[in-house]
């Protein structure tokens, strides 16, 4: 089989429709048919082919595994995830596209944050700024930035995370004007915002909470600039936002919030939204006197049991 450009374009379109469902819809709306790109992708590399095209495909196969981790991170499936991910390392080193390599490292990195496991996200994120430098990325080094300040923020490190935090939108605007691959243009202003309120967040949670006053605004901008392509996005920004508004002892605001994000995530395949809930869970507890809280809790309860 002799494999060309259009082999590759085909299969490049095939991924960013896919990612773009996973922006939308969550993984689990398009897990499965990622599994079935995988032998394809094998398929040509087994295929007669130039060094270039041969390098040019190496990349795009990379980016289907890393693809293929986001949406079983995603899903719940972080094992699986990590074996994909780790696969997408590999072929990006062998395409020598280091930004790519850049966005693999951001998403382990985030799929340990997650999980609350913030010296090893750290650990990813450093590998990907040194890959974002290699590559001449400033939008790679911001996101990777915004990330990192989340994860200090999550170690109670007040400095290093709002330092790392005033990197993020200075890279941000010197990547203006470039062109972005499909794996990071997800990042715009309305990401952004929705890190700085996210920083600020886990820092008014686990730190102080004045921090709430610098998330609140910032969270409000991000869930107004959310079009209808990032509904899990907004979901899950809405989410902190309503932890905010109970940290802030505005219980009345925080259920309207928290039970908007939740029928939002209703439609959405994504194991994420319902863990996120569990921070809010915590933070409403704590005023478990008022009945609001007690009426968020419970609905809470019943959308994580069903999801």
């Amino acid at each position: 089989m002799r494999v060309g450009q259009a082999d590759i374009d085909r299969l490049e379109g095939v991924i960013a429709a896919l990612r773009a469902r996973d922006y939308r819809e969550g993984g689990g709306s398009c897990r499965e048919l990622l599994r079935v790109l995988e032998p394809y992708g094998a398929a040509l590399r087994r295929g007669m082919m130039s060094d270039t095209v041969a390098r040019r495909l190496a990349g795009v196969v990379a980016d289907l595994h890393n693809l293929k981790g986001w949406t079983e991170f995603d899903s719940g499936r972080p094992v699986r995830a990590e074996q994909h991910f780790r696969r997408a390392l590999e072929l990006a080193a062998e395409a020598g596209n280091d930004d790519l390599t850049a966005n693999i490292r951001y998403r382990l990195g985030r799929m340990y944050l997650h999980h609350r496991s913030p010296a090893e996200a750290l650990e990813h994120f450093g590998l990907g700024q040194l890959a974002a430098l290699r590559a001449g990325s400033p939008l790679s080094q911001a996101i990777l930035s915004a990330n990192e300040a989340w994860a200090y923020a999550l170690l109670g490190d007040v400095r290093q995370a709002l330092f790392k935090l005033s990197l993020a939108p200075e890279q941000f605007a010197s990547s203006v004007g470039d062109e972005v691959p499909s794996w990071s243009a997800f990042f715009t202003a309305t990401d952004m915002a929705a890190m700085i309120g996210t920083v600020r967040t886990e820092l008014a949670r686990l730190v102080d909470v004045r921090h709430s006053r610098d998330a609140i605004p910032a969270l409000t901008e991000a869930i107004e600039g959310y079009g209808p392509d990032m509904v899990r996005s907004r979901s899950l920004t809405m989410i902190w936002l309503a932890v905010d508004h109970v940290l802030e002892g505005d219980l009345d605001r925080a259920a309207e919030v928290g039970l908007s994000a939740m029928e939002i995530a209703d439609g959405i395949r994504s194991a994420r939204t319902r863990d996120r809930l569990r921070p809010l869970s915590e933070c409403v507890r704590k005023r478990v006197g008022d009945i609001n809280a007690r009426d968020l809790l419970d609905r809470i309860a019943t959308f994580r049991a069903s999801a």
